[in-house]
């Protein structure tokens, strides 16, 4: 009997077992399906296994279990919208893994959370989780990886989060949360990541974490920390990423962080370090990336650290650091980018470079380097972006460029380079996408064999001593975006065939010895994205072209989704290049570095326009600057221009514009800059909020001008209409032709002494033959504004030497 009872035992254990298993996973099914229909979505296809009738344990996604206890809960990018409100904390005592990442939890992290004590692995990255993060989570003494990265978290980290001491993973990057970092993170011994990337910390770095002698990865970057970096981080000999960039610490770097040899990848970029880049650094052997971009490093840079052979990428930009390139670069033959722009670096560029057989791309742009060009570019096979521009670099352009293949962006501008414009670069237009040599001395003639397929989207070669005429063959680059080639010795007429070009938005002409009229195409598709022409200081003739106006659509709609932050910027994955173009606005020439995509500019002005200044004109509502300054227009000012209700600079001085004001223009509330000066302008100035701001050289040179800000008083009455009656078209150009050759006879008189400008002028008045003297007049006049160009030019070579933006 009693044998039989023992033998029963063993029985009635496993069926209560069984019962209470049953009846615990039941349970525990129960409660996730309570937690499930609070979802706003109940039509998730991941989550259609999850019914009552089926089996928790064997049927439903995502649940693993161990003892038919759920054991796991791993369920990512299903996009589920819900909160962890009813989440079945206390329902789930087995649970180990919990991983919920990449949906659309919201709210914040119950202090439930902590009744989790057997969670290992916890996992609610990428959701929209607010809210601060719970102290409870303290009482997780078995959680080994936390990821909470990529969230809305605010609030401090809490201290008790030094409790899990088997933490070996913490991920809390991409949140808000502020405050200091908590030095009880000085206990997590056992930690092997830490990220907290990417919020509002603040205040300093804590010492303790020198203590995290398993640190494999420490990443800190985009916080606001400040204060050193502190020396005992060179403890952490376990190191392979150090990421602090991004932050406001100050002083100088380390040594010790220079005895890190495991190190792989150090950015210390942008923040406030100064000092000197330590010489340690050159033991740092298996470093792959080096980023101290963006400081007020000093003195010159360590030639060991041409002992980095594993080097990618080094980014020492926009420092000040100074004296040469060391020719230890040579040996760096696995690097890919080179960044030096923006420093104080002196010498010629060391020839050693040309070694870098891998090299992708080379800045080394605004600083003072001198000499010449490498003459063995071409061994850099693999270059894709070089730029050399605002250094002091003469000599010609080495023909061994013509070899780099793989080159999309080549930039030498704002140097001392003469010699010609290599012919080939037409060739390399099948790769080449910016061709950027503004502001040098180059001479000859344009690279005409620009080849159908054409890749180029820039090319600047303002500020040259270019000659010959446009090349026709550039009609073949259709994704042109910006031609500059303005201040030139450029012989020839308006090349309206540019109008064809699909994508052109910049073009500037301005300063060369363009002539004739403008003349237009009937087709309607010319320059239909352009967005900026400077025509100014020409020779251009003739009337004001309507239909070039027509052509303008970009012009006449205002993009309201632009914002000031969008500018025209040709990209190549995560780099860009931006383009600069010179113009006149608001008075002063400006040499744009970001033109902005919705900024849009007309200047024709310092030609030999005449007639009257098209109505349409007005319809071009995304002008922010119209120029037409200096040239023979007549006539009434359009009311139409009250219509440009972008514009902030409009200049129309130096015509013989007649009649009033438009008190139209008086609600161009954007206008910061009018110039009317030196024409016949009468009656009444407008007065409006814009209009009481400017000065009374805005109007001189209008005698009959009245009104604010002149000295004369203005009353109610309006000057007579039938006192400007516009003239027939061959009556205008015959006085305007006449009134031209007066004040050049003048100009001259000024020149020659009184005496004989009076009687030249007096031979010109009673013979009315002023044909022969206006030639000789407009051939002085050129003469005199090419040496004045050329005097500018010249300064302003010399203030780019001295101010390199």
């Amino acid at each position: 009997m009693m044998i039989s009872k023992i033998l029963f035992l063993p029985q009635f254990f496993t069926l209560l077992y069984l019962f209470v298993v049953t009846f615990s996973s039941t349970d525990e099914a129960t409660a996730l399906l309570k937690w499930k229909a609070t979802f706003s979505s109940q039509n998730n296809s991941i989550l259609a296994s999850w019914i009552s009738s089926s089996n928790v344990c064997d049927d439903w996604y995502g649940v693993i279990c161990f003892n038919d206890r759920v054991n796991r809960l791993n369920i990512t990018n299903a996009s589920i919208i819900g909160t962890l409100y009813d989440f079945p904390f206390s329902s789930l005592p087995f649970l180990e893994y919990l991983e919920l990442s990449m949906h659309n939890f919201s709210g914040t992290i119950p202090p439930e959370i902590g009744n989790l004590t057997n969670l290992i692995y916890l996992d609610l990255s990428n959701n929209q989780i607010s809210g601060p993060i719970p102290s409870q989570i303290g009482s997780l003494a078995k959680l080994q990886t936390l990821h909470l990265f990529g969230n809305h978290l605010n609030g401090f980290i809490p201290r008790e989060i030094g409790h899990l001491r088997s933490l070996t993973k913490i991920f809390l990057g991409t949140n808000f949360l502020s405050g200091s970092i908590p030095n009880s993170l000085g206990n997590l011994t056992n930690l092997s990541f830490l990220y907290l990337n990417d919020n509002h910390f603040s205040g300093s770095i804590p010492v303790e974490m020198a203590n995290l002698t398993s640190l494999t990865e420490l990443d800190l970057k985009n916080n606001s920390l400040t204060g050193s970096i502190p020396a005992s981080l060179g403890n952490l000999n376990k190191l392979s990423r150090l990421y602090l960039y991004d932050n406001h610490l100050s002083g100088s770097i380390p040594q010790e962080i220079g005895y890190l040899r495991s190190l792989v990848k150090l950015s210390l970029g942008t923040n406030f370090l100064t000092g000197s880049i330590p010489f340690s650094f050159g033991n740092l052997t298996n470093l792959s990336f080096l980023y101290l971009n963006d400081n007020h490093l000093s003195g010159s840079i360590p030639p060991k650290m041409g002992n980095l052979r594993y080097l990618n990428i080094l980014t020492l930009r926009n420092n000040y650091l100074s004296g040469s390139i060391p020719a230890s670069f040579g040996n760096l033959r696995n690097l890919r980018g080179l960044f030096l722009q923006s420093n104080n670096l002196t010498e010629d560029i060391p020839s050693s470079i040309c070694n870098l057989t891998l090299l992708e791309v080379l800045y080394l742009k605004i600083n003072n380097l001198k000499g010449k060009i490498m003459q063995y570019l071409g061994n850099m096979s693999g270059l894709k972006i070089l730029s050399l521009s605002h250094n002091n670099l003469s000599g010609d352009i080495p023909l061994s460029i013509c070899n780099l293949t793989s080159l999309r962006v080549l930039d030498l501008s704002e140097n001392n380079l003469k010699g010609v414009v290599l012919h080939c670069f037409g060739n390399m237009s099948g790769h080449l996408e910016v061709l950027e040599m503004h502001n040098n001395y180059l001479s000859g003639t344009l690279p005409t064999t620009f080849n159908i397929g054409s890749v180029l989207k820039s090319l600047n070669l303002h500020g040259n001593e270019l000659e010959g005429k446009i090349p026709q063959s550039l009609a073949n680059c259709k994704e042109l975006q910006v031609l500059a080639i303005g201040d030139n010795h450029l012989i020839d007429t308006f090349p309206m065939w540019l109008g064809t070009l699909p994508k052109l938005k910049v073009l500037s002409l301005r300063s060369n010895k363009l002539h004739g009229p403008i003349i237009t195409s009937r087709n309607k598709n010319l320059f239909s994205e352009l967005r900026i022409i400077d025509l100014s200081y020409n020779a251009f003739s003739g009337y004001l072209p309507t239909s070039l106006f027509q052509h303008l659509k970009a012009m006449r709609k205002i993009d309201q989704t632009m914002n000031s932050t969008t500018y025209l910027a040709i990209t190549f994955g995560d780099k860009y290049f931006v383009h600069g173009v010179t113009i006149a606005n608001k008075g002063l020439e400006l040499e744009l570095f970001k033109v902005f995509t919705f900024y849009a500019a007309i200047d024709l002005s310092s030609n030999r326009f005449r007639g009257h200044i098209p109505s349409i004109v007005g319809d071009l509502t995304a002008l922010h600057v119209l120029n037409l300054s200096h040239n023979g227009l007549q006539g009434h000012i359009p009311p139409s221009l009250g219509g440009l209700s972008s514009v902030e600079s409009l200049d129309l001085s130096g015509n013989q514009l007649v009649g009033e004001i438009p008190t139209q223009l008086a609600s161009l509330t954007f206008l910061a800059f009018l110039n009317l000066s030196h024409n016949h302008l009468q009656g009444c100035i407008p007065q409006g909020s814009q209009f009481a701001t400017f000065q009374e050289n805005s109007y001189e040179g209008n005698d009959e001008l009245r009104g604010f800000p002149v000295s004369k008083g203005c009353g109610n009455d309006r000057v007579a209409e039938t006192n400007y009656t516009i003239p027939a078209i061959d009556d205008q150009e015959s006085n305007s032709d006449y009134l031209n050759d007066f004040w050049k006879a003048a100009l001259m008189g000024y020149g020659c002494g009184l005496c004989i400008g009076l009687s030249i002028l007096y031979f010109m008045i009673s013979t009315g033959n002023v044909k022969w003297l206006a030639r000789i007049i407009e051939d002085m006049e050129h003469k005199i504004i090419m040496r004045r160009r050329k005097k500018q030019q010249g300064q302003r070579h010399y203030r780019r030497r001295n101010n390199h933006y």
